[in-house]
């Protein structure tokens, strides 16, 4: 236990040298140590920097891919009116074909206004809604 205490004292009393070299040694090693510092500074910042840079862009795909996603829902919703429309005029095509039809136009006007062709009897029924009509008020 003695070797241990002395050894302390003895390295606790010894005084540093304090010469050129010494002195441009400590200097030195402050100058790295500032370095080192200024470099850590820099990281930190450039870190930053990237990651605000990732994130700007991580917000602008997000809203750029809702973006994408809306107009290729509309895109579909368009599409699908348009097939409505194609088989709409696919219809109406076909009604003006028919209207062109002499034959035709004379069947349909005979049919709405109960017109006759000559020595030809027309009968009217009544249509299932007035049957119902007639029954209640006698029930």
């Amino acid at each position: 236990m003695t070797l241990k205490k002395q050894k302390k004292s003895a390295v606790g009393a010894v005084a540093p040298i304090r010469n050129d070299y010494v002195r441009s040694k400590e200097r030195q090693e402050k100058r790295q140590q500032a370095q080192k510092v200024r470099l850590f500074r820099r990281l930190t910042v450039f870190g930053i920097l990237v990651l605000l840079a990732a994130i700007w862009i991580g917000v602008t795909w997000y809203g750029q891919s809702q973006t994408i996603a809306e107009k290729e829902r509309q895109q579909e919703e368009a599409l699908a009116a348009l097939a409505e429309i194609e088989a709409e005029q696919g219809i109406l095509q076909e009604q003006i074909m028919l209207l062109n039809d002499d034959e035709y136009i004379a069947k349909l006007a005979r049919k709405r206004y109960f017109l006759s062709e000559d020595e030809e009897l027309i009968f009217t029924l009544p249509e299932e809604g007035a049957k119902e009509e007639e029954k209640e008020p006698s029930s």
